[in-house]
């Protein structure tokens, strides 16, 4: 399985529905095997830092598999417009 940023977030988007998601291939040779999320879901609200992601991996459980190391940070929509204010 070929995993890209762009698959990634049209997964975390579809299946989170995520309101805002950046993903970044942070492998050296850009070789698709280390990523850093930020992933806005109201799917968060009410929720602990690791129970969101949880969520994350549970709807990345494939792509894991392959990936070597993935970074992320789980935000809801009011956290991230607080941030974004800053």
């Amino acid at each position: 399985m070929a995993v890209t940023a762009d698959h990634i977030r049209n997964k975390l988007i579809k299946e989170l529905e995520a309101v805002h998601v950046e993903v970044e291939d942070t492998s050296s040779n850009k070789c698709s095997t280390s990523f850093k999320a930020l992933v806005v879901s109201s799917q968060f609200e009410g929720k602990q830092l690791l129970q969101r992601h949880r969520m994350v991996n549970a709807c990345l459980a494939k792509e894991l598999e392959v990936i070597h190391a993935f970074e992320q940070k789980t935000l809801t929509p009011e956290q991230w417009e607080k941030l974004k204010s800053q």
